[in-house]
């Protein structure tokens, strides 16, 4: 296997996770918090946060899909599985791993919002606003990065990668 440049390793993931975590409890006390996770790219990340998170919640999940197989977004989102849940009794938190674009969030964020839970806000382990196409920034973040191809911690590349416990810069 080829060396790797780390970009960020599972201690510096962890850490953040955790004040992330703390944050969302504080945020989040005596409401009903729902997170919905946005897969497949959120599932890891999505399962660390909420075990940090001191608070009862529900879970739920969305896949969505504006990739296919490319490494750029196509900018149109589809909602492959949607939550049919009533969200208007919950505070809701979507969570995802990386925003890029801004297409997906952003969608998904609309769709939700028209079903008019309590609050709706955003988290997503990755930023990368340099590639933004469209005006949204996230509640919460972990980190913000550089316009650098990177999988591990959930992102992946084709079907591979998601399960590596860091993130790194994929080079062929």
């Amino acid at each position: 296997m080829k060396e790797r440049e780390i970009l960020l390793n599972r201690d510096a993931i962890a850490r953040r996770v955790e004040e992330l975590g703390e944050e969302i409890t504080g945020d989040y006390q005596d409401k009903e918090l729902l997170v919905i996770t946005l897969m497949k790219g959120g599932f890891v990340f999505a399962a660390d946060l909420i075990r940090q998170i001191d608070l009862p919640l529900v879970v739920e999940f969305m896949t969505t899909s504006s990739y296919q197989s490319s490494e750029v977004s196509t900018g149109v989102v589809n909602i492959l599985q949607d939550v049919s849940r009533d969200l208007s009794q919950f505070d809701v938190l979507i969570v995802d791993d990386i925003i890029d674009t801004g297409y997906t969030m952003k969608t998904v964020y609309n769709v939700l919002k028209d079903r008019k839970p309590r609050s709706l806000r955003t988290c997503t382990f990755l930023d990368k606003p340099s590639r933004r196409k469209v005006d949204f920034e996230s509640d919460y973040v972990g980190f913000t990065v550089d316009d650098v191809f990177i999988v591990g911690y959930g992102l992946n590349y084709g079907d591979y990668y998601r399960n590596v416990d860091h993130i790194f810069i994929f080079k062929e």
